[in-house]
């Protein structure tokens, strides 16, 4: 599947035409294992079975990745998290954006790989060139909020040097990953909740932003149930 994104360079924005083959969202990819330890508790006192090794790596269909400004899911208990995003085109050619790994929480509780594919990935329309932010990557920080009636909540917020960066990142998919990692979507994980559970928001909202070039993305979207039902 082909995403119609915008690269932004120098302050211009350039329609970018990208082809999705593969797509795969990481997990627990934390450079500080105490803080992978205690999004582990979170999701293990949830009654959520969690993986006995980290990092991890999930396989999604394509066709679920979007830049819409409205999801549908299955029903109420999904939330979304925050994370960079990685669109490698070859090993010289990569974006990076800013999107919501969403997840259906009640699924998540039975089958992780299984609840990843219930729920879109959402990503940032607009993207950056690697190479214009590799050199302080570990300057960049992201944030979400979440909406739930009239309440806002500051959901998540971190740097991005408390995650892999993306050359250790690209270096795990690899081992994971029959072929090159050509055309292919990489969700990063996530940094742990400013909320003490989870948030079944109406909306979610996320900003990765860059201080050293004055710059930021973002994205938001609002969530939809299928609650019409009788």
């Amino acid at each position: 599947m082909k995403i119609q994104l915008l690269l932004q360079k120098n302050n211009i924005l350039t329609p970018l035409s990208f082809k999705v083959d593969k797509m795969v969202n990481a997990g627990f990819t934390g450079r500080n294992q105490a803080e992978v330890r205690h999004h582990l508790d979170e999701l293990a006192a949830k009654g959520i079975e969690v993986p006995k090794t980290t990092p991890t790596l999930y396989p999604v269909i394509p066709s679920t990745l979007t830049t819409d400004t409205s999801i549908v899911v299955y029903e109420e208990e999904t939330s979304g998290e925050i994370e960079y995003v990685l669109f490698v085109k070859d090993d010289k050619e990569i974006y990076v954006g800013i999107g919501s790994d969403h997840t259906d929480r009640k699924l998540e509780e039975l089958d992780i790989p299984r609840a990843k594919q219930i729920t879109p990935n959402v990503v940032s329309p607009v993207v950056w060139e690697l190479n214009d932010v590799a050199d302080h990557w570990d300057n960049l920080s992201m944030e979400c909020s979440v909406k739930k009636g009239q309440d806002t909540f500051l959901y998540q917020k971190g740097g991005l040097g408390l995650l892999m960066s993306p050359s250790e990142l690209l270096e795990f998919v690899s081992k994971k990953i029959k072929g090159p990692l050509n055309n292919i979507a990489i969700f990063s994980g996530t940094v742990k909740m400013e909320t003490e559970d989870f948030v079944f928001a109406d909306t979610f909202a996320g900003l990765l932003t860059d201080p050293t070039l004055n710059r930021s993305i973002g994205f938001s979207y609002a969530i939809k149930p299928m609650n019409y039902m009788e």
